[in-house]
């Protein structure tokens, strides 16, 4: 069961935003399914302008989605966060001075408590890295924790603002464009870690910069993509290669353009190809497998290769 609450807030009286909503709805669609179509989180969205969106509303929307079990549950809030003396705040239009919406702490303590096995955060908005920052963590206090299982994403740290650019915030445009297969792994999936390693990346030095705080033993995928290997491929692994360390032996014949022709040589070395560009194989005493091939050298499994080698011959994919 897998289970997912989006909120997007545009419409606050003294500060209103404009990509929101729009961020909020667009990760929903990309949620709902996995890229083959098929089912992936069940959504619902709080939206404003549309939704009446208070502290107690929104409060009552993170717990039901966090008190029935659940293999996986995320909650992603698009909108205003500020930070006061008390920490940082998940901020509803409805706010007041030292009651700005929901305190990120409570979040956390929900997350903590909850039964559902896997719970993913992801806040676009300034701020967001109070949620990641506990003054009882801070204090080497032990009572305080964040829970195995949980793992928390913001767009930025607890003093730096979020920005929004083009109608939608630059954090989630980078989070979709992960999980739409940027961050996605040799067989597809993506994870909250590859999510953050894609965006990481995105953002220069001098920009605003995401934290990733996470608890977990397993990474469980928030999205499955098309593979860059299928299956069928990363089982003929050890086929080729009897051993990890073995070398493939490569001749003009695996080239579809040169002589002797060999149909099934170049089918071979098509999904070599493919292995090479997922970083699972490297051409032998050469720069790209053409020339391998040419000159009749050979192509190796790299460390990556090998770490798939050992799954498909322990029949584990």
């Amino acid at each position: 069961m897998r289970r997912a609450l989006l909120v997007g807030i545009d419409e606050y009286p003294e500060a209103p935003l404009a990509g929101c909503v729009n961020d909020a709805r667009a990760m929903a669609e990309l949620l709902r399914v996995h890229q083959d179509g098929s089912p992936n989180f069940d959504c619902r969205t709080l939206l404003a302008p549309g939704d009446a969106i208070t502290r107690a509303h929104l409060r009552e929307g993170i717990e039901r989605l966090l008190q029935q079990q659940a293999d996986i549950a995320l909650f992603y809030f698009s909108g205003h966060g500020t930070e006061n003396n008390l920490g940082g705040y998940l901020v509803t239009p409805d706010a007041k001075r030292y009651d700005e919406g929901v305190a990120m702490s409570d979040v956390l303590a929900l997350a903590n408590n909850s039964p559902v096995d896997e719970i993913v955060v992801i806040l676009d908005c300034c701020h967001s890295g109070a949620l990641g920052r506990l003054p009882a963590i801070d204090q080497k206090n032990d009572t305080a924790h964040l829970r195995q299982g949980v793992s928390v994403l913001t767009a930025s740290r607890a003093r730096e603002a979020a920005v929004e650019e083009g109608g939608a915030g630059v954090f989630t445009s980078l989070v979709r464009s992960a999980l739409d297969g940027g961050a996605a792994d040799v067989i597809g999936n993506v994870t909250v870690a590859s999510i953050y390693a894609y965006v990481d990346e995105a953002l220069g030095p001098w920009e605003q910069r995401p934290l990733f705080k996470a608890h977990v033993s397993r990474l469980t995928a928030v999205r499955r993509c098309g593979p860059a290997v299928t299956l069928e491929t990363l089982r003929q692994l050890p086929k080729w290669f009897p051993r990890p360390e073995s070398e493939f032996p490569l001749d003009p014949s695996f080239e579809p353009d040169a002589e002797p022709q060999s149909p099934a040589n170049e089918a071979t070395f098509a999904e070599l190809q493919k292995c090479r560009a997922a970083k699972l194989v490297e051409p032998v005493g050469e720069e790209h497998m053409y020339y391998a091939a040419m000159n009749s050298k050979s192509c190796r499994l790299t460390h990556l290769g090998q770490h798939y080698w050992r799954l498909a011959n322990e029949g584990r994919i």
